[in-house]
């Protein structure tokens, strides 16, 4: 008897069918959406594919993506400041450890660092819908939050359907194998240039 394979993977699978159907764009927008804030797998498998069938259509796509990727991160955002502002009494009621003062304290690093946190996630394998619920609880700057979205989630998207759109299928497996790599470098670059601007300023 075989093996079925993993939930994970299951869903892997279920995602990528939509390529094949009709309903492949209205797809790739509702699971970017949804990925912002609940959904447990990136739409980026989706958007791949759809750029492959469609190479003249990729930036289409990207821009699909990308908008309901930093929709889906807004909802994420009200849901944080939401669900904080029932939860606040009991959390530091009851649970144990976690004071008002540390709360702060978090929170003033965050205000702080907010932008290049929700920047990274929104680019790199790092789970976004953490940072968005998160930006909620602790009042980041709606603004700054939300160019980091659409400067990230852009950058992300754009440079897969960029890719496929110039150099068509063969680049297919160079993003399979390379793609992390590729956003961790810029993300690495990224950090480098924050640095050296916040020590300079």
């Amino acid at each position: 008897m075989t093996d079925r394979p993993n939930p994970i993977r299951r869903l892997y699978d279920w995602v990528l069918h939509w390529a094949d159907t009709p309903y492949g764009v209205l797809a790739l927008f509702l699971i970017a959406f949804a990925e912002s804030s609940f959904f447990p797998l990136p739409p980026d498998p989706l958007l791949l594919a759809l750029c492959l069938g469609a190479a003249k259509r990729s930036l289409r796509f990207a821009a699909i993506a990308t908008l309901a990727s930093v929709a889906g991160g807004v909802l994420g955002y009200a849901l944080g400041a939401g669900a904080w502002t029932l939860l606040e009494p009991w959390f530091f009621s009851y649970v144990p450890g976690v004071s008002q003062e540390a709360f702060d304290g978090v929170q003033a690093f965050y205000n702080e660092h907010g932008f290049a946190a929700v920047f990274l996630a929104g680019l790199t394998p790092i789970p976004y819908k953490v940072f968005t619920l998160a930006s909620g609880v602790f009042g980041i700057n709606f603004g700054s939050f939300l160019l980091a979205s659409i400067l990230s989630r852009g950058f992300r998207f754009f440079l897969i359907a960029g890719l496929v759109y110039k150099f068509g299928a063969p680049i297919e497996r160079f993003i399979d194998q390379h793609f992390d790599k590729l956003v961790i470098l810029f993300s690495l670059l990224f950090v480098g240039g924050f640095l050296v601007i916040e020590f300079l300023l």
